[in-house]
């Protein structure tokens, strides 16, 4: 643990934390980081929310997979640096300020990049997330010499990019669009590199398990506020409808349903780096279906107050999709980790089909009774594994 002596606060050696630390748990700090992140979130789950409801499904979901990336990828990177450099003295802590900066910059450019594809403040309060970072690493270099070489190849490597983020913005579309895969590789590129071929931080494998699901807890929290005010606006407008009590029950269900499967794998284990980053890299689509469940519930909602310019089924499918992408991921991370709940490959596979043939059936069910039937399905393949893992358990 830190030296408590309140002297200290104002600087520390930045030395490697202890892997092997017991009740390692998040900062009020990092808690507080992730809010801001929180709020760039948000934002980008309503303009996919607008998106979908006028009709834009391809630019939308292209523009939500490209802001996301830079969320996510961001809070990432800061929450591996804290798990194995964190000082939480008055650099460490203005260096966070700088980045928690950056990520409400960056939601700022949310809007303009859906409605005018202007990435540009996006990109400026990215890049002034990654600068952040840089020093830290840079810092690490400097006070940890035991691991000055992959702190070097971070800073290095996140430079690089950092560049090719800016020059990205001269492309012309859509050569911009082949700029960002480009670089998107780059990025997820630059921890392989400087973990695997130097010599491996220090992170702390329940620290950062602990920090994945506080985030989807935040996020899953984010879905039911979306939720919430949009059945409150359809009240308030039309009154009570069977659709809307259907919708908002069917929504809670789900929500409810995703917490306990995420939440099912206490024992997950991150035995080795290349596990740890396959699993770090996945959650990608785990936050990113979750908040975009938001966004689909959000639709549901206005398509039974006939309010959006889209079909009841496209409705549906816009809250099928990103539960059978979560079911779907997170039964292969069960898997990779050896969770021992949720990996049980016949029924997730049985659990996604229904869901979706909740929604294709969604002209017989009506939109209510569909988004009802998925979270009743999700709920009962949550069960059927709770009830299958117990009996392996019992026989040993």
């Amino acid at each position: 643990m830190h030296d408590a002596h309140p002297g200290r606060i104002w600087r520390r050696p930045m030395t490697a934390r202890d892997p092997e630390q017991e009740h390692r748990a998040a900062t009020p700090l990092e808690l507080l980081f992730d809010l801001c992140f929180v709020v760039a979130v948000s934002q980008a789950a309503a303009q996919l929310h607008h998106a979908l409801g006028e009709g834009h499904a391809g630019s939308g979901l292209i523009g939500y997979a490209m802001v996301f990336f830079a969320i996510w990828w961001a809070w990432m990177n800061f929450t591996w640096f804290a798990s194995a450099y964190d000082t939480d003295d008055a650099p460490y802590r203005l260096l966070t300020l700088l980045q928690m900066a950056g990520v409400l910059v960056l939601a700022a450019g949310v809007e303009a990049a859906f409605t005018q594809y202007d990435f540009a403040l996006i990109t400026y309060g990215y890049v002034l997330m990654r600068v952040a970072m840089i020093a830290q690493w840079l810092r690490a270099a400097k006070e940890h010499p035991e691991g000055r070489s992959t702190s070097l190849r971070y800073a290095g490597g996140i430079a690089v990019v950092q560049v090719g983020w800016l020059l990205r913005l001269l492309l012309p579309h859509p050569w911009d669009y082949a700029g960002f895969a480009v670089l998107v590789l780059a990025e997820i590129a630059v921890p392989a590199w400087a973990e695997l071929r130097g010599r491996g931080t220090s992170w702390h494998p329940d620290h950062i398990a602990e920090r994945y699901g506080l985030f989807t807890i935040i996020v899953l929290g984010e879905v039911i506020l979306g939720s919430l005010n949009a059945v409150q606006s359809g009240f308030s407008e039309h009154g009570l409808s069977a659709d809307l009590v259907l919708v908002a029950v069917g929504g809670l269900v789900l929500v409810f349903a995703l917490w306990w499967i995420y939440f099912a794998g206490q024992n997950t284990r991150l035995p080795s780096t290349k596990i740890a980053l396959t699993w770090g890299y996945a959650h990608y689509l785990v936050f990113a279906a979750v908040a975009a469940l938001g966004a689909g519930l959000e639709i549901a909602v206005a398509v039974a107050e006939h309010h959006a310019h889209i079909s009841e089924r496209a409705g549906a499918f816009a809250v099928a999709a990103p539960v059978a992408l979560y079911l779907l991921v997170m039964g292969l991370l069960h898997a990779l980790t050896r969770a021992g709940i949720i990996a049980t490959g016949w029924i997730i596979g049985a659990s996604i089909v229904l869901v979706l043939a909740a929604a294709a059936a969604v002209e017989a069910l009506h939109l209510g009774g569909a988004v009802l039937a998925m979270g009743l399905v999700t709920a009962a393949g949550l069960a059927l594994n709770l009830v299958l893992t117990h009996r392996r358990a019992v026989r040993g």
